[in-house]
């Protein structure tokens, strides 16, 4: 290229101060695989790889030496290229505070309010709130804040982690934590933390008790080292000749528009294999399918960042990030302000940060990209100033959208939005429906309407002169303008037979292409949208017909009523805009101390600085590969042979590992659940299920793996095969079932045909569905595996069943089970998830490692772990019940199949999970045929409350039908049913325990018969009267949980300094698993201590599970490993005690340190290893709970807002009630996902379709409850469980079905207040996941027809 271009110099970045030249690197590597690859750096994660989780989120600054000026931003380090941070200073969680330096204020406050589980996901948390910190305080125009404050407000603080995912908390001590931060908040309404103790009148909440905080003292800044040599690399260049500057391997940083174009025509590089970026955030949507070795980094083109003001409007460039383009759109006009608001739901922080402006206009124009920028720009009149070689033009927006799709070369350099700022007559609204409030999710549709007006003195009805209707994701190419319908609107004065007919128009504009997603209920969604803006500007169209009244039953008795109906003013405040509250309710006992107390989680502050080490953290071994999965897409086929498309990444292959390389005496296996059979590790030779694995790509790097496995090409063969079973109904017609051992069955109870002859009334017909749910723990599968001498291999895995997993490597090799040593320090989330499926990842890592002789390494990306890992079980149900008049139920059964999947995997185990929660009431009798299906998809396996949650819903699912029938009162029914406890006793046997255990009758009636309750029922009938468009509902839900207690090793060890070691068969996967040994440890070996152990919790530690060191671990699972290891580490403190009671007792009052030196010194043995098992007789109980939810549904659109959930559970004699509390509103968050928006898609073939977080949508901090109320009570002691204790990890997930049954009751308000309009019957199923458009479809596709067409009439 000649002069064109300088010559290549390394990137430099400097990360948390320290420089770094990144020679060497690929063009393609992002900065999250240079931070974890390249310097010492753990803490950013890859959780995603999409920008849709933050568990990767960092700090970028750049350094603007003409201006002297640092800008800082948050940013997602999995998306952003290396290539484009040159002279760029990266903080990441570790840069801010970590064990050496001292912890952040943000890390301790973390720490401190119990907001980290399995920790992976809270360096991002803790860099996201630091962000947040940062920008508040930035801001010259806030007053300084109080000390130890910042200036961020209460509301900033909510949406700081807008965009984090977090599978174990359910978000409500992070937002705490980060609100203790705003100096708007009340303190004493933050929730349980570890610097005062709630409640207490001699412990108010202090500023000064936090972890000290000085606003605006930055942790770091930008290296003076960096600014030099900045400020000497722009004079090296206003020296020298103009050229374009490139650097590393590849990377062209053009200087103006007319360079990118010599760029191009400098034929430097093929145009397939170079890829123009500003932000690359677009690659989080249209992933990479293959390597590229050449970058032009158009975003130092000064033209393209301009900004100009003017009178007529305002320019912005086309790489501008969008949270610039907000802050610019926030100072102007009403329209502007309106776009602002719009587009700060778009994406999340971190990703606003960064992408641009122009990025998402090109999407939407050349890949159809859903954008919701596009649409809103398109209803304010933008237009786009685009170059294509040496032409430049301005046209419209929609003229550029409605082009072909532009190629490369074209160039978007602004957009300009006009001023509408001084015009009174112009009214521009913008909308739209995701499955979050917040962003983070594309919409269903999205829409923008601008309208010149002027009020008609008469009617006092608005006269359209002008119009524009935007439309957009709805299942068009590009947003769209409706005008046929701006033309009808024109000079019309809006009135309901208008609106009608504008919105029967634009029924045939608004139409979604084959194969979108939910077509019905898109066009519904425009027309909600066009009826709610229209009706804004008609007079009268939109009073309710009975007056509104306020609801204060969501924020504790302060109103939060509607000012009327009309469905552009709901509420003075919108439902979705409502401050999170909790409170925290629980009894602390002394009595074991320091069991019992609620200390924060071991090691929660080293997960907040990123220094915990998860598998991916290990450092990769010399000569370390790694492998990635090439999969079936097909259900059932031959696989005839695999090839790889020529590319740049299938040049990374270095070979590929399938059946025929697992060795001589080895088998073909990859999981197995104990006494119910096996799963293959791969395909041979017949793929089974469409996301089956066919082998394993190996590379020299992850992204390498990654990327090559994309390349392969698989031949295909079905001669002489079956069509593939994929469904329930499937499996009946064939008769494919897996058995379920007679041990394993559930038993009926009592006589069924008698029940139905004694019945009053009968249900015949009744039927229930519900879908899958995955599990989505932030970190992925992964597995580390090393061959070690003598045909050893050791094994660092992510996974709840270590013993398990050392089986199956031992079986696959062919070798003894002693030469295979599985280590697991950690599980960045499991909920099941980890257990069988984990078994595959290091099966296939041994097999390679074997072959090849060298370390093998996997870490799943994340599509691969969805297609792969399974997931909860679908289920379909049809039942038949009998009962009274008066509520009482005599009789049921129920027919139900559930998919199981290829392999048995646990799935036998469910039908008793399933019947032992659905027995939560007295049914008179029950009988039932329970299906374990066996069908061509991945395998089903545990996930949390397995069989429980769905079993407990089904009772409700019925319960709620009975009660429709007869019309009464849910809760009557409920409350009739409840077991007294002979009949507890009759239904459970041995389980129900003691008569003083059984505490669900007075949750139940403490919840559902209390004043309160009776108060916010009334209320939510009078706000249902008094509101047309939105319908509130509640719910009460008692649950019953039946766990087990499982054999447990436990050894305790004690060191000549006195600090104790502890190994246990658990694993901690987030549960808390060693932050209660820890306590148990201490409490047991106190009785040779002064002050009762508590000093001895910072001596004890507990080390990583080891299958070589600790044999007959067992499993982590069934919320009883927390319990049963603590009780194998008594058992093992319990003989050392003894042992050295005697020097104690000789030595009287002696320090600990002492105490164990005389024992060593008298040869007491100081290590004992304990085996716990259960009491024969006491092997089973159970855990009781309710919880009331109240919703907000709207009518319009579907959204459903949770305004509140009271939850109380029985949690025996807490061993920490701050762990346990944390497992009860994580669980019941997770079931909130369940029940209400997580939608496991599938294609024709069984093969998983929503695969990433662009698809797939979890709870994020916007949809959970706006006020989130828990009460552990301490049931009556019972001796015979743990110190009197009870599970916690499980059982709360079923409390979440009160939010389904909450949003049936507003379903059933809005079906019976336009029942006089075509009217639908309030007897309805209702399925599991009740997403938006199933709850709109609910509600009526075609109610503001119907309400028009009513309203038409009546004048």
């Amino acid at each position: 290229m000649g002069s064109e271009a300088a010559a290549a110099r390394p990137v430099v970045v400097t990360v948390n101060g320290e420089r770094y030249e990144a020679v060497g690197v690929d063009p393609s590597t992002t900065l999250l695989e240079f931070l974890r690859t390249r310097t010492p750096v753990r803490g950013p994660k890859l959780g995603c790889g999409e920008g849709g989780c933050g568990a990767c989120v960092v700090v970028v600054s750049r350094y603007d030496a003409v201006a002297d000026e640092v800008i800082e931003f948050s940013a997602s380090s999995c998306l952003t290229l290396l290539g484009s941070l040159h002279h760029c200073a990266v903080t990441t969680s570790e840069g801010i505070g970590n064990s050496r330096d001292g912890f952040h204020a943000v890390q301790r406050r973390l720490s401190g309010f119990h907001a980290s589980q399995c920790g992976f996901c809270t360096p991002g948390m803790c860099m996201s709130i630091y962000s947040a910190l940062a920008k508040a305080d930035r801001c010259s125009a806030r007053p300084a804040p109080p000390p130890g404050f910042s200036k961020l407000t209460a509301a900033e603080a909510e949406k700081a982690v807008s965009g984090n995912l977090c599978r174990c908390t359910g978000y409500r001590p992070i937002v705490d934590a980060c609100k203790s931060f705003a100096a708007d908040v009340d303190l004493e309404d933050l929730g349980l933390n570890a610097f005062w103790k709630k409640g207490a009148y001699d412990e108010r909440a202090d500023v000064g008790k936090l972890p000290a905080y000085s606003g605006g003292a930055a942790v770091y800044t930008f290296p003076e080292f960096l600014k030099s040599e900045i400020r000497s690399s722009m004079g090296q260049a206003n020296g020298g000749a103009p050229a374009v500057a490139v650097t590393g391997d590849g990377w062209f940083h053009p200087k103006s528009v007319e360079e990118f174009h010599r760029l191009f025509d400098s034929k430097l590089f093929d145009e397939r294999s170079v890829k123009i970026v500003a932000s690359n955030t677009g690659s989080g949507v249209y992933k990479d399918q293959d390597l590229h070795d050449k970058y032009i980094n158009i975003s130092q083109i000064p033209e393209l960042s301009a900004i100009n003001r003017r009178s007529k409007g305002v320019e912005i460039g086309a790489v501008v990030s969008i949270s610039k383009a907000i802050e610019i759109l926030s100072d102007g006009g009403a329209v502007f302000r309106k776009i602002a608001d719009h587009l700060s739901k778009v994406a999340s922080p971190f990703v606003r940060n960064t992408a641009t402006i122009g990025g998402n206009i090109i999407m939407a124009q050349r890949l159809s990209f859903p954008s919701d920028i596009a649409t809103v720009l398109l209803a304010a009149g933008s237009t786009v100033t685009i170059q294509v070689a040496a032409k430049r033009m301005c046209i419209t927006l929609e003229e550029f959208l409605k082009q072909p799709p532009c190629d490369s070369r074209t160039l978007l350099v602004s957009i300009s939005i006009p001023d509408w700022g001084s015009d009174d007559g112009i009214t521009f609204e913008s909308f739209r429906a995701a499955p979050r409030p917040l962003g983070n999710a594309v919409s269903y549709v999205n829409s923008a309407f601008l309208a010149r007006s002027s009020v008609d003195g008469s009617s006092g009805s608005h006269l359209i002169e002008d119009v524009c209707l935007a439309f957009g994701a709805f299942g068009a190419k590009h947003a769209i303008r409706a005008r046929e319908v701006e033309e009808f609107l024109k000079g019309k004065l809006v009135s309901a037979p208008v609106i009608l007919e504008a919105v029967r128009l634009l029924k045939g504009v608004v139409s979604p292409a084959e194969g979108t997603t939910h077509p019905e209920y898109r066009v519904s969604l425009a027309v909600s949208y066009l009826f709610r803006f229209l009706s804004s500007l008609a007079n009268g169209l939109d009073e309710p017909e009975n007056a509104n009244v306020p609801n204060g039953s969501c924020t504790d008795g302060t109103t939060n009523g509607s000012a009327n109906s009309s469905p552009e003013k709901h509420s003075n405040v919108d439902s979705s805009d409502l401050p999170i509250k909790s409170r925290q309710e629980m009894v602390f006992s002394d009595e074991y101390k320091p069991v019992g107390k609620p200390i924060e989680k071991t090691g929660a502050e080293l997960q907040a600085s990123g220094e915990a080490v998860y598998v991916d953290d290990i450092p990769a071994p010399k000569d370390c590969l790694y492998g990635a999965f090439i999969y079936s897409t097909h259900p059932h086929a031959h696989i005839k042979d695999v090839n790889f498309r020529s590319s740049l990444a299938s040049q990374k292959v270095i070979t590929v590992i399938t059946a025929k390389d697992i060795p001589t005496g080895g088998e073909n296996v990859g999981s197995c659940f104990p006494m119910l059979g096996d799963e293959a590790l791969f395909v041979d030779p017949v793929s089974e299920f469409a996301g089956q694995n066919i082998g394993v790509v190996i590379a020299e790097t992850q992204k390498y793996a990654y990327m090559a496995a994309k390349q392969a090409v698989i031949e295909y063969g079905t001669e002489n095969l079956q069509p593939p079973i994929l469904t329930i109904e499937d499996a009946v017609q064939h008769n494919s079932y897996f058995q379920v051992p007679p041990f394993l069955a559930p038993t009926p109870i009592g006589d069924f045909n008698q029940a139905m002859s004694e019945a009053d009334h009968k249900i015949i017909d009744g039927e229930v569905k519900l879908e899958s749910q995955y599990y989505f723990y932030m970190e992925t599968q992964t597995a580390l595996a090393i061959p070690d001498e003598d045909n050893c291999i050791t094994l660092y895995v992510s996974t709840q069943l270590p013993e398990l997993t050392q089986n199956i490597v031992a079986r696959c090799l062919g070798i003894p089970y002693h030469n295979v040593r599985i280590i697991t320090r950690r599980v960045g989330g499991g909920f099941g998830g980890k257990a069988m499926k984990a078994m595959h990842v290091a099966a296939a890592c041994a097999v390679a490692a074997f072959k090849l002789r060298r370390p093998v390494r996997m870490y799943l990306d994340r599509k691969t772990d969805m297609i792969m890992a399974g997931g909860r079980h679908p289920m379909k149900v049809k039942y038949s019940v009998g009962f009274k008049s008066n509520g009482k139920i005599t009789g049921l059964h129920f027919d139900l199949g559930m998919n199981g999947g290829i392999s048995p995997d646990c799935s036998p185990v469910l039908p008793v999970a399933i019947v032992g929660a659905l027995k939560k009431y007295n049914w008179g009798a029950l009988s039932f045929d329970i299906k374990v299906c066996k069908t061509n998809v991945s395998s089903k396996s545990a996930m949390r409350a397995p069989g429980d949650v769905q079993g407990s819903f089904i009772a409700e699912a019925i319960v709620e039908h009975i009660a429709s029938e007869l019309s009464v009162d849910t809760n009557a029914v409920r409350r009739k049913n409840l077991h007294d406890f002979e009949s507890l006793k009759v239904f459970y046997g041995k389980s129900a325990g003691d008569p003083s255990t059984y505490s669900l009758v007075t949750i139940f009636d403490k919840l559902a018969s209390s004043p309160e309750y009776q108060q916010r029922a009334a209320m939510v009938e009078r706000f249902n009267a008094g509101n047309r468009w939105k319908k509130r509902g509640i719910s009460c839900v008692p649950i019953t949980y039946d766990v087990r207690l499982r054999p447990t090793p436990g050894k305790v060890s004690i060191m000549n300094d006195g600090s104790i070691a502890v190994e246990v068969g658990g694993v901690e996967i987030g549960q808390g698993l060693w932050t209660k040994v820890k306590q148990m440890t201490a409490f047991a070996l106190g009785q040779l201590c002064d002050d009762g152990g508590e000093s001895l919790i910072d001596k004890v530690r507990v080390i990583q599970a080891d299958t070589l060191s600790m044999i007959q671990g067992g499993f982590t699972g069934g919320s009883t490993t927390s319990e049963t290891s603590c009780e194998a580490v008594r058992k093992s403190c319990a003989a050392l005690v003894e042992r050295m009671k005697p020097i104690k007792e000789k030595a009287g009052t002696l320090p600990w340190k002492s105490l164990i030196a005389q024992a060593s010194m008298a040869s007491v043995k100081l290590t004992e290893h304990a085996y716990w098992t259960p009491d024969p007789t006491f092997t089973t109980y159970l855990n009781y709970g309710a919880a009331i939810s109240e919703v907000e549904v709207d009518v319009l659109t579907g959204e459903t807002t949770i305004l509140r959930s009271d939850l109380v559970y029985d949690c025996g004699q807490s061993l920490n009630p701050a762990v346990d509390l944390g497992q009860v509103e994580g669980a019941f968050v997770q079931g909130i996902g369940f029940f209400t928006n997580e939608e496991y898609a599938t294609n024709s073939d069984g093969l998983v379709i929503n695969d990433g977080t662009w698809t797939y949508k979890i709870p994020t901090v916007d949809t959970i409850p706006k006020q989130l109320n828990v009460e552990l009570i301490n049931s009556a002691r019972d001796h015979k469980r743990v110190l009197s204790s009870k599970a916690s990890g499980e059982p709360p997930l079923l409390l979440a079905s009160s939010v389904h049954c909450a949003m049936r009751e507003a379903i059933r308000a809005a079906r019976k207040e336009f029942a006089g309009a075509g009217g639908s019957p309030l007897t309805f199923q209702m399925d599991v996941p009740a997403t938006m458009p199933i709850v709109k479809e609910l509600c009526g596709l075609d109610v503001v027809e119907r309400y028009l067409e009513s309203f038409a009439a009546k004048a």
